[in-house]
């Protein structure tokens, strides 16, 4: 549920983006920038706020859209359950592998959790299979030794961007 969110939101920012340059006649709006959410369980505000970072940091990616997961944050049984029902998904992907030009985007309000979820989700995958492949990771700058040391034989193009 989460993903789709995240992913609507990036679509709705991709449609104003297009929008946006066949108006470039006309004056436009400097559009503000979204901050950081303080509520970790406001998934409408954490959509927007990552939906901005990813659109910023899309270059090189040639499929015609991103792969977003939001890592819910929380210990309760249903964040445990989110957490663990993306991850078997993203573990499956990761098995079967990604084509050149796509990009996964994994991010989420409490930074260890994402970081772990990473490291967890790529820790079978086999060396130089993510090639050209673009994985942007979101979250503090304390976790990203962790998430590069998990990603970095897969051969992806890393990304990560401090929230």
């Amino acid at each position: 549920m989460y993903k789709y969110a995240l992913l609507a939101a990036l679509a709705l920012t991709g449609v104003t983006a297009c929008s946006q340059q066949e108006d470039a006649q006309q004056p436009t709006e400097q559009v503000a920038a979204v901050s950081k959410p303080t509520d970790p369980n406001d998934s409408k505000a954490w959509n927007a706020y990552l939906g901005q970072i990813v659109q910023k940091n899309m270059q090189g990616m040639t499929a015609d859209r991103p792969f977003p997961y939001l890592v819910p944050a929380g210990d309760s049984d249903d964040a445990n359950a989110v957490r663990q029902r993306q991850l078997d998904q993203v573990q499956d992907t990761v098995a079967r592998g990604v084509l050149p030009g796509n990009m996964l985007v994994f991010a989420g309000p409490d930074s260890g959790k994402t970081a772990e979820f990473v490291t967890d989700a790529f820790k079978d995958a086999k060396p130089g299979s993510f090639k050209d492949v673009i994985v942007l990771v979101i979250g503090d700058a304390a976790d990203k030794d962790k998430v590069t040391a998990a990603l970095q034989p897969t051969g992806a193009t890393i990304r990560y961007v401090n929230m």
